[in-house]
């Protein structure tokens, strides 16, 4: 009886488990059973893994010798319980993503169907251990104790996502992977990498090396945000990515199941592009730059034949790059002025019976949509491909609030939260000197948390196709990798309870009871985090 109250507390009141500061889990978890006592990990414990899944077993036993100063090897294939272990076990009656942690005084076992269930089971495993687990070498001193319970877990949704922009301020591999490890710790499936905009281009394509040239380049930035007298810094800004290092991030996430989304942009945002290749703009005599301010510049590709050619073969090398099922085209923001006076474009449109300019943007849209269909994959694109009509397989990005993911909703279409005053991270959280530069809209962790995904607009039925959720990047105040993680983290934390946990479940004071341990968890992984929530007035 005792167990079965607490298991109800947990979900009027998310209870006094949490209080207890043993079970500061982030994502909440679907539902939580305490017991009493304690498992001690020491030298003699042994990893029992599964042979469909030993790179999990392998991924926690070697955080377990990091933190511990051990050499133990995983046991793979052992049908029988053994004491003094962490042990893995298939059941295919658990979700997809799901798994079962059962902790005992004699043992730990993380029950799932898949290697991803497991992976997240040893999420939730590593997060019940003390918070130096996450330190990269031996702690002295530590009891390596797990406090006794039942957690049948699962996600919300089934996009999970947190988004980067590399394009206004590029990030090495190392940071990529870092940035990547701390999804995974807070079980987000998917990464968004925004690889291409007006102020750069970041991926190298084999067959267009110009684009790493030049359109990788600018001559110098935009200091602070005044653009109606502009400074700038003199110095030039280039980066990115060769093929063999996108190889080598994807094979990283892949390992913590995580999906890499690769962004293109199209039609807009493609100043960069034009740099080097004028012929695709609606001006071909024009001689553009990399753009070196912010904003949304007004030059755009423009739809000729030669156009779909030449993003036909840059998509043709993302998809065999990243095998994810998803490609971004971008689609936001897409100036039509050089549309309305090009008369290409505007022949284009008589011919094709296009009644205006937002017709032509989906003309646009649908013929890379046919073109990544025909390659087995699905397009996202901001909800700006609404206008005009959308193509019929995308999927809608709703970053303009929630109105465009609700009317592709109605019609049908899968959609992922994004909107712009609850998970948009380059705006402020603080009134803090170090918080002066930033896009100039008050977002604090708590307005973050507060969001629901599914709109009270939408049917029961229609919900279903809100299929995920995601917290967006944008670097153009970020120079640095430490002003990323400064204004990512702990706002990302909240992005992903809401991801995972049930609706039933959250309540902000105790998110943040569980926080103050999160941060200590932060601090270990050496993340330069916000934290004002814990009385810094830095």
């Amino acid at each position: 009886m005792k167990k079965i109250f607490i298991a109800l507390a947990f979900w009027v009141c998310s209870s006094s488990i949490f209080a207890q500061n043993e079970y500061n889990i982030i994502p909440i978890p679907q539902k939580l059973e305490a017991q009493s006592g304690v498992f001690t990990v020491n030298e003699k414990t042994v990893v029992v893994g599964n042979s469909t899944w030993q790179e999990v077993a392998e991924l926690l036993n070697t955080q377990l010798n990091n933190a511990g100063g051990w050499r133990k090897k995983i046991v793979i294939n052992s049908s029988k319980k053994i004491n003094n272990s962490i042990q893995f076990i298939q059941n295919e009656r658990i979700a997809e993503e799901g798994y079962i942690l059962e902790v005992s005084q004699k043992q730990v076992v993380i029950s799932s169907k898949t290697a991803k269930g497991a992976f997240y089971g040893v999420q939730t495993l590593l997060q019940l251990l003390p918070t130096e687990i996450f330190k990269d070498s031996k702690s002295e001193g530590v009891k390596w104790t797990i406090p006794c319970c039942k957690i049948e877990d699962a996600p919300r949704y089934s996009y999970r996502g947190l988004h980067l922009d590399v394009a206004r301020h590029f990030s090495p591999v190392s940071f990529i992977k870092k940035y990547i490890d701390l999804l995974a710790l807070h079980k987000f499936n998917t990464f968004h990498w925004h690889l291409t905009d007006d102020q750069g281009w970041r991926i190298e394509i084999k067959k267009y090396p110009k684009l790493t040239e030049i359109s990788s380049k600018r001559k110098e930035t935009l200091i602070g945000r005044d653009r109606k007298t502009p400074k700038y810094d003199g110095k030039e800004y280039s980066g990115f990515y060769t093929q063999e290092e996108v190889k080598d991030v994807v094979a990283y996430a892949q390992k913590r199941f995580i999906t890499i989304i690769p962004e293109i942009e199209m039609p807009g945002h493609a100043q960069a592009v034009l740099a080097a290749y004028p012929e695709f703009g609606c001006n071909q005599d024009k001689i553009y730059d990399v753009w070196t301010s912010w904003g949304v510049s007004k030059d755009v590709f423009c739809p000729r034949e030669e156009t779909f050619t030449f993003l036909e073969n840059v998509l043709s090398e993302v998809i065999a790059l990243f095998p994810s099922q998803y490609i971004h085209i971008g689609g936001d923001e897409c100036p039509k002025d050089q549309w309305k006076t090009s008369r290409f474009c505007q022949d284009l449109m008589k011919r094709e019976g296009l009644k205006d300019e937002h017709e032509l943007q989906s003309y646009f849209i649908r013929r890379i949509d046919k073109f990544v269909t025909s390659k087995g994959r699905k397009i996202i694109g901001w909800d700006e491909i609404l206008e005009g009509g959308i193509s019929p397989n995308a999927t809608i990005m709703s970053w303009r609030g929630e109105a465009g993911g609700i009317a592709a909703a109605k019609e049908n279409h899968d959609v992922i939260m994004t909107p712009d005053r609850f998970v948009y991270l380059d705006y402020f959280q603080s009134g803090l000197k170090t918080d002066s530069m930033n896009v100039g809209i008050y977002l604090p962790i708590e307005k973050v948390y507060s969001y629901d995904p599914a709109p009270k607009e939408l049917s029961e039925e229609q919900q279903k196709k809100i299929i995920g959720f995601q917290g967006n990047v944008w670097t153009e105040y970020m120079s640095n990798t430490d002003r990323i993680e400064y204004m990512v983290y702990p706002r990302a934390s909240a992005i992903a309870e809401t991801a995972w946990s049930p609706k039933s479940a959250k309540n902000f004071a105790d998110f943040e009871k569980r926080l103050k341990t999160h941060a200590k968890r932060l601090d270990n992984l050496k993340v330069n985090y916000f934290k004002g929530f814990l009385g810094d007035k830095k």
